[in-house]
């Protein structure tokens, strides 16, 4: 698991133009779990662009976000410039110790403990634990019995809003307990940076401290607010993610890789040589994502509506 120095991610399209040719316009990124059909952004006023964000912004989101996720009245809600944002800090709440994060999964939560002095380990009890639910990138899900006991508990939900039925938000309000979630991922808004922290209200108010005023610009206040508002937007979305998922799969499947896993926002595929199968998506301009402890496993994100044609005869 990475601790440490450059970490290991999605994107890098530039990289990946300057290895395999063709221009960055010429490229379709799956390499991210990023919704290819984002959310319509609304217009905005134009003082959301030019004066500082108002407490009645923040409220408006906060109150939609509480809405959205059923969030139990006795939990605190962060929002925050991106749930990476988050994640950084989480570990300088607790005094360093051991903290317990089952792998392969998203590797900035080993890299942010480490930098604060913390032993990480892959099993066993420990001062903290750290679950992705649904795990990136095998799309494991949790109970809330399965996890391991203690005093700071951290469940990232990035890629949950697919299912949100899975969610184990309702836990948000026991003590010492902190729920993420990631607005870029379902609602396709990466680029908008917005996250939030849900849980034990004393330690996000130690959170917030460290964010200091305004963390979250106006124009994410106005657009994550109306997206979370949406419901309808998202049960669409959810539909056709599913549907566009499994489509994925058939192709893929016929193309000879094995079906591991995923989410209706990722998929991982077992393959006989995963760079091999890197470099022949690459020759059509599709980029994807392999990774330093598997020779065999492959993810890749959901086309979108114009780009399926990319992945013809690729059986």
């Amino acid at each position: 698991m990475t601790t440490g120095g450059t970490r290991d991610h999605g994107g890098g399209i530039d990289a990946a133009a300057a290895r395999f040719g063709g221009t960055r316009a010429d490229w379709l990124d799956l390499s991210t779990g990023i919704n290819p059909v984002p959310y319509p952004v609304p217009a905005l006023p134009p003082d959301t662009w030019t004066t500082l964000p108002d407490a009645a912004a923040a409220r408006a989101l906060t109150d939609a976000a509480r809405t959205a996720w059923a969030v139990p009245d006795g939990a605190g809600l962060l929002a925050a410039p991106g749930a990476s944002a988050l994640i950084a800090r989480i570990p300088a709440l607790a005094a360093a110790g051991r903290v317990t994060i089952p792998g392969p999964t998203y590797n900035e939560h080993a890299a942010a403990f480490a930098a604060q002095g913390w032993t990480v380990q892959p099993t066993g009890t420990g001062d903290a634990t750290v679950v992705v639910h649904p795990n990136n990138p095998d799309g494991r899900f949790w109970t809330a019995d399965a996890l391991p006991a203690a005093r700071l508990t951290v469940i990232d939900e990035s890629f949950c809003d697919v299912m949100p039925g899975a969610s184990l938000v309702a836990m948000a309000d026991r003590p010492g307990t902190i729920v993420l979630k990631s607005f870029g991922k379902f609602w396709g808004l990466a680029g908008l940076r917005l996250g939030f922290a849900i849980g034990d209200p004393a330690l996000l108010a130690r959170l917030a401290e460290t964010l200091g005023p305004w963390p979250v610009s106006g124009p994410a206040l106005a657009i994550g607010t109306a997206a979370l508002r949406d419901a309808g937007w998202a049960a669409a979305t959810r539909a056709r993610l599913v549907t566009d998922a499994a489509r994925l799969d058939g192709i893929m499947s016929s193309a000879g890789a094995q079906v591991l896993g995923g989410t209706a926002l990722f998929r991982l595929y077992d393959t006989d040589d995963a760079a091999r199968w890197q470099a022949r998506l690459a020759a059509r301009r599709i980029w994807s994502r392999v990774f330093p402890y598997s020779t065999r496993w492959l993810r890749l994100g959901l086309p979108g509506p114009g780009d399926w044609a990319r992945l013809d005869g690729l059986a």
